[in-house]
């Protein structure tokens, strides 16, 4: 199933993620789901932005960054501090899913406006099981806003 947005453009999902093995079971849950919208991997906090910047200038947008916290380079609260303090970038619904149960770290993203916290399950239908959630939610459920130039 292709999901639309206002704008009649497929959402697009960014996802942020070193870890192979995580990688493959997103795109796995994706797939069990019939989830055919298009889904972009960057591996490092540098190159979640530049796509994200490289976006927000031009014809097709992100419309959901899934974040992990635990990055190379970059750190992912400092990729969600970046993108919620960019005017072109904050209305990016920012999803945070990673490993960390560290309450310093769930304090953290929300006070730098993270959209939710998601702590990945340790077993693979959990994991599917959060990584379908999500896409019912936030592409199926939740009314995205369109692009910057709308505002």
């Amino acid at each position: 199933m292709m999901v639309v947005g206002r704008d009649g453009e497929p959402v697009r999902v960014l996802l942020v993620e070193d870890n192979p093995g995580d990688v493959r079971l997103i795109r796995e849950a994706m797939r069990e789901a019939c989830f055919q919208n298009p889904l972009q991997v960057a591996r490092t906090g540098e190159e979640a932005l530049g796509i994200l910047r490289e976006s927000s200038e031009g014809s097709t947008s992100i419309d959901l960054v899934l974040l992990d916290l635990n990055l190379p380079g970059l750190s992912g609260l400092e990729v969600l501090q970046e993108i919620k303090s960019n005017p072109a970038l904050s209305r990016t619904p920012v999803v945070v899913l990673t490993s960390s149960q560290a309450e310093d770290d769930i304090s953290r993203a929300y006070s730098l406006h993270a959209n939710c916290y998601i702590t990945k399950p340790v077993d693979l239908d959990g994991f599917l099981n959060i990584v379908q959630s999500i896409e019912q939610f936030w592409i199926c459920v939740v009314k995205l806003p369109m692009g910057m130039e709308e505002a």
